[in-house]
């Protein structure tokens, strides 16, 4: 039976999260303030101690800062120098000859894949919409048929797979095992990747969408600096290497015992600090004498920018989910989905899309469905892993007009609305539940 104090604490969080897409979408404020006061005036609820409450605040923030502040700062400024030093162009060049001219939407959609690990969605497309232009026009193909496997790509990997800082925030507030989530995260994004491929090439065709001239001419190649790109070698090991060193730290201590020689190194190598450092330093190797100066000041000071915005709602995220272990509510909720009869993983996935399509973030989407979901996984029977991966997989779904990633896509594309909307919205869409359907089967096969 459910308690008054339950009902009381049931409805406080209720209002909470509404209160907080209320003021993002209507109110338009920052999602720093947006999470914060809803939290604070949920110390107003009736039958809230307000002396725990404060020291649940205080413990979930610093608990979720101190283990991903430095590491979200470190991706930050892997992704500043991969975006400079044209590392990510070279990737884009390096599938293309992989894959081949003629499957240039595939090799594409590869490249967002990659691309999305570390660096933020918006700014990958920016990176790429010339190269998309110009194979578009080469190719005889349209936008949507061209862009359209890349923008869900890059969304899944963006959203899915940390360093980036959602899925990094995610995996502080569950306390996931990050290299068990870059491996499986790395898994079903691929499979949904090929479905979202699979998806361009149906609809794509039959869409108007005709690429620009506008933007050709604008590549480091078409620019004749290609001597100034990295060699392919050079390019992907400081995205490649420390996903390898995080996700072989956690496969090594499955397969050998924890006093081996082999797992106490990469005990160390495999610290996501000690990984993505790695990683930085490798980027760095790709920098021309001009950026010298960049490297250690402008990368930086735009690292710690666009850091800080993170850290700050990944530790609110964590006061939050922290506050809410002291309530009735979460057992409310998980007892309320047992009795629906549904697989308990769809609870944070549902949260994740609901947080995505309101406020148009997968970032927000993924940390509201981990802060929420967080207290409720040992009722729910769900490990760590799989609540981040099912959240992470909703945060995908849908992409459409309040979405800041979906703006540039559609601007940079030119491509009319209609088109965008069934494209870009379209793809997001079915690669989010192909990644939950992925995420089901490893779920339901006792793989995470």
């Amino acid at each position: 039976m459910i308690t008054e104090s339950a009902l009381i604490a049931l409805a406080g969080l209720i209002g909470v999260v509404a209160l907080l897409f209320l003021t993002i979408t209507r109110f338009k404020w920052h999602v720093f303030l947006a999470v914060l006061v809803p939290i604070l005036l949920f110390a107003l609820v009736p039958g809230i101690d307000r002396k725990a409450f404060i020291a649940a605040f205080e413990q979930g923030f610093g608990r979720t800062v101190q283990s991903i502040a430095v590491v979200i700062v470190l991706g930050s400024l892997l992704a500043e120098a991969l975006k400079h030093t044209g590392a990510i162009e070279r990737i884009t060049l390096t599938m293309i000859r992989w894959v081949g001219e003629t499957r240039m939407p595939l090799a594409l959609t590869f490249t967002g894949y990659l691309v999305g690990i570390p660096i933020f969605s918006d700014v990958g497309y920016v990176i790429l919409n010339p190269l998309v232009h110009s194979a578009a026009i080469r190719t005889g193909l349209n936008m949507s048929v061209m862009a359209t496997g890349l923008v869900g790509a890059m969304m899944l990997t963006h959203a899915i797979v940390p360093p980036t800082p959602g899925p990094l925030a995610a995996v502080a507030l569950v306390q996931a095992d990050m290299g068990k989530v870059i491996l499986f995260g790395c898994i079903i994004c691929f499979g949904a990747s090929l479905v979202g491929w699979l998806y361009a090439r149906l609809i794509g065709p039959r869409l108007e969408s005709p690429p620009s001239p506008e933007f050709v001419g604008q590549s480091f190649v078409e620019r004749g600096l290609e001597h100034a790109m990295p060699t392919p070698a050079r390019a992907f090991i400081p995205l490649l290497l420390p996903l390898v060193l995080i996700a072989g730290q956690s496969l090594l201590a499955l397969a050998l015992p924890a006093d081996h020689f082999a797992n106490r190194a990469m005990l160390f190598l495999g610290w996501p600090v000690v990984a993505l450092g790695i990683g930085v330093l490798t980027a760095y190797r790709n920098t021309s004498a001009d950026q010298r100066s960049d490297r250690t000041s402008t990368w930086v000071e735009n690292a710690l920018r666009t850091s800080a915005m993170m850290i700050m709602v990944t530790g609110l995220g964590g006061s939050l989910s922290q506050i809410l272990r002291q309530t009735p509510a979460v057992d409310v909720i998980a007892q309320g989905m047992a009795s629906t009869g549904l697989p308990p993983i769809f609870l944070p996935f549902v949260l994740g899309v609901v947080g995505n399509m309101i406020t148009g973030s997968a970032t927000v989407g993924v940390i509201t469905a981990a802060s929420i979901s967080a207290p409720m996984m040992p009722t729910l029977g769900l490990s760590p892993e799989a609540t981040m991966l099912a959240g992470a997989s909703g945060s995908v779904i849908i992409k459409y007009v309040n979405s800041s990633y979906f703006w540039v896509c559609t601007s940079l594309s030119r491509m009319p609305l209609r088109s965008a909307l069934i494209s870009f919205g379209g793809v997001t869409f079915v690669t989010g539940i192909s990644a939950m359907a992925i995420t089901f089967v490893l779920w339901s096969i006792g793989a995470i």
